[in-house]
């Protein structure tokens, strides 16, 4: 009796342990009958189901990543690039993602790289080089993650939740091209500054010449009518001591005279003593 009882204990243990699952937090769960699912997207909690019928599976519901290889694409002047990027995605739907990929991780992102290769590629195709290298990868990203979503959201059960482009490299017969191209403009730019900064200062030096002229003429200018003024009040000085005094002032214009004729130096000076120029020279008086 004893062991039928130990025996129905067991089996109401097994079968109680096998009638309950547990959704830890952060997952979801489906129920498979016989293969079939019959029951979705159960969240954390305690839930029941049929024992040793029904079997729990439970998924994460975390962000998962996909990190792909390079990958090369064309632009719309069929320039071709090496694009190296990463996506982010969770489950959305854990029916259609264990349908799709029977929830194994690496089947779903076997699943996904080719969409989002499609994605980019359409995107890549539509753009010139120049835009791709200027920046404009945050349009390109969001285009592919929603384009990605239209398809992953019901034939994968996926939400792709982040697209990233973590490098963008030319190869080297494009890199050379693209170089010398930039190369090109940049002596363009620097070549149009220097014949504007000569056409400036060609302009500015003008400019400092004609003023040079115009102050020189206007100092000039000033110095002669300085001088002529001057040489007018010595004028007008000296015929108002010659009026108040002609033969004192004929006597010190003589001697002047004599000063600058006879401290001339070593040179000869032939004169005639009866000259007017000894009048005062013999007169002792």
């Amino acid at each position: 009796m004893k062991t039928i009882t130990a025996f129905l204990a067991v089996i109401v243990v097994l079968l109680g342990a096998n009638s309950v699952f547990v959704v830890s937090e952060g997952q979801s769960a489906l129920l498979l009958q016989f293969g079939r699912i019959v029951g979705n997207d159960y969240r954390p909690g305690i839930h029941f189901k049929m024992p040793f019928v029904q079997q729990s599976l439970r998924f994460d519901q975390r962000v998962l990543g996909l990190d792909a290889q390079p990958e090369r694409y064309f632009t719309s002047e069929k320039k071709s690039v090496i694009v190296d990027f990463y996506v982010k995605w969770r489950i959305s739907d854990v029916g259609k993602y264990y349908v799709a990929s029977t929830g194994s991780e690496l089947q779903a992102n076997l699943l996904l790289s080719p969409k989002i290769k499609d994605a980019l590629r359409f995107e890549f195709n539509a753009k010139p080089l120049q835009e791709i290298i200027a920046g404009s990868r945050n349009d390109i990203t969001q285009h592919v993650r929603d384009q990605a979503n239209k398809t992953t959201r019901d034939s994968l059960g996926i939400e792709v939740v982040d697209v990233r482009i973590k490098r963008i490299d030319l190869p080297e017969e494009v890199s050379d091209s693209v170089f010398e191209r930039m190369r090109a403009e940049r002596k363009k730019v620097a070549n149009e500054l220097r014949s504007t900064g000569e056409e400036a200062a060609a302009k500015i030096k003008a400019d400092a010449d004609r003023q040079r002229v115009v102050l020189v003429a206007e100092a000039n200018r000033s110095a002669q009518q300085a001088r002529g003024e001057g040489d007018a009040k010595a004028a007008e000085i000296y015929a108002q001591s010659y009026s108040k005094d002609t033969e004192f002032y004929a006597f010190y214009r003589s001697m002047e005279a004599y000063r600058d004729a006879f401290s001339a130096g070593n040179g000869v000076l032939l004169l005639d003593p009866k000259s007017e120029f000894f009048r005062y020279f013999d007169a002792s008086k």
